[in-house]
């Protein structure tokens, strides 16, 4: 009897063991699966299950090491911000965005606030057409600017524009081109991708370079604005007529042609009837070249306007669910904004740079003036019909105003003499005449007339001085490495144990 008992008792221990087990494994296979234990970004057509714990925010295509990367959802509009995936599976269907925008570093912040939103990565224009296509679904684009490149051939759905203010743009455009060693090719600029925003620029560097350059980088600005506007419509950089095929390529290589040879009088005629054309790369976008939304990098770090200007990028995304279904619960975008901006999470950006601030770089009543002059031209062109009853128009006449304002006020300092201009200071064509003449005059008693400036007619547009400048910065890197080499290895001697 007490055999069978025995035996009996051993097989209830068993038989409550193996349902332990069991309720074990089916827990742990919840614990670990993606679809129970984690909300997915989105509300899925079937009811979500009520719960206290923590939501991680991952899509359901992702695999569970690559969900823990993801930024977190905490509840109650709390979070986390993780890096995003930066392998991108090639089977997923995304619906692809364009940040284009003028060089000046403000891309990064409005595709850093993507990356965070749902978790994937961005690509640059040039990695596209030297490392070969990807499925990035987010793309930063220069084009048509001639420091980019259509690298992303037909994978784009959707544009979104980054507008930022001229006067700004034009200080971090050239403190950019410095962090690469104004690299003319893809291969020096990588060299040098490790530097961007690490540090300001000797002043002396800025003004030489833009010396040769704000006063058409102006116009660059302007032109580039109207190209996405218009949905790629072609058009002359510094008279703004629409153009023909034939000189908008020549535009495209502003290395190869001075000034006076892109003329558009020489090249199109002053007479000649052009019908519109449009650039064929905006056939490849899904709903072209005209942008969805236009982006303010400066309203995103504004502490009212930030959190917005957030929600604004999230929204843009959300338009197509094949993105949609990716972008982090609407309750947790003013935490994802705060985790970048306010705790400085994320990619260095421009708001990084550390030395000199923007206003310790001045600027010639001439060059001011040749920007409101752009600004004015913008403002009225999409304040009328049939731009004001777009959205986007808009945004970007509001966006425009506003820098306006800020150009003026230091219009007015400097020709009333509450910014003062040194020799040393950034000045313009005419104002360099100017004092010139009166250099000219003070040494000799008598006026003398000055020979027409010119350079920015008859010079090469940017190769002379943008390669004496690499060379420089080209020797400044290699002094750098062999530097930290020597030390390397004097450390290593010093560690290595004597016999």
């Amino acid at each position: 009897m007490e055999s069978v008992a025995s035996m009996l008792k051993a097989k209830r221990t068993f038989s409550i063991l193996f349902a332990i087990a069991v309720v074990v494994l089916i827990v742990g296979d919840e614990l670990i699966s993606p679809v129970l234990s984690q909300h997915l970004r989105r509300q899925s057509s079937s009811a979500r299950v009520q719960t206290e714990a923590i939501q991680m925010h991952v899509p359901a295509t992702l695999d569970l090491q690559s969900q823990r990367q993801l930024s977190l959802n905490l509840g109650g509009g709390n979070c986390k911000w993780q890096p995003p995936v930066y392998d991108v599976p090639e089977e997923i269907d995304f619906y692809k965005t364009v940040i284009a925008g003028y060089p000046s570093g403000d891309k990064r912040m409005i595709f850093v606030q993507m990356e965070a939103l749902t978790g994937w990565p961005a690509k640059d224009e040039w990695d596209f057409e030297h490392l070969g296509m990807s499925n990035h679904p987010f793309i930063k684009a220069n084009y048509p600017h001639h420091e980019g490149i259509w690298g992303w051939g037909d994978a784009a759905d959707q544009v979104v524009m980054m507008v930022r203010n001229i006067r700004r743009s034009m200080v971090e455009y050239h403190d950019i081109l410095w962090d690469i060693g104004y690299a003319k090719t893809w291969e020096d600029a990588s060299l040098f991708l490790n530097r961007l925003y690490s540090e300001r620029p000797p002043l002396t560097d800025f003004l030489a370079w833009r010396d040769e350059r704000v006063l058409d980088e102006v116009h660059w600005y302007g032109w580039f604005i109207d190209y996405y506007m218009e949905g790629g419509l072609l058009r002359d950089i510094f008279t703004h007529k629409t153009t023909t095929k034939q000189h908008w390529d020549m535009l495209m290589m502003p290395t190869v042609y001075t000034r006076a040879e892109l003329d558009y009088d020489l090249v199109v005629g002053a007479d000649t009837v052009v019908t519109d054309a449009y650039d064929p790369h905006c056939a490849t976008v899904t709903e072209g070249c005209e942008p969805v939304a236009v982006i303010s990098a400066e309203n995103l770090r504004d502490y009212t306007r930030g959190p917005a200007e957030t929600a604004a990028i999230a929204n843009v995304l959300r338009r197509d669910s094949r993105m949609g279904d990716y972008v982090i619960e609407p309750e947790t975008w003013n935490c994802i904004w705060r985790e970048l901006i306010q705790n400085g999470k994320g990619l260095r950006t421009v708001y990084d740079r550390p030395g000199f601030v923007e206003t310790d770089y001045s600027f010639s009543a001439e060059m001011l003036e040749e920007m409101i002059h752009e600004l004015d031209r913008l403002i009225t062109k999409y304040s009328a019909s049939p731009w004001n009853a777009k959205a986007t128009a808009n945004k970007l006449v509001s966006l425009l105003t506003e820098h306006r304002v800020l150009v003026q006020e230091e219009l007015d300092d400097v020709l009333a003499g509450r910014r003062i201009l040194t020799e040393k200071d950034f000045l313009g064509s005419k104002e360099r005449k100017k004092r010139k003449l009166a250099a000219a005059t003070n040494e000799a008693g008598v006026t003398s007339t000055q020979k027409e400036d010119g350079e920015n007619h008859y010079s090469r547009y940017f190769f002379a001085m943008d390669q004496k400048l690499l060379e420089i910065r080209r020797v400044e890197m290699r002094r750098s490495l062999y530097i930290k080499r020597k030390e390397a290895e004097d450390a290593a001697k010093q560690s290595k144990p004597t016999s």
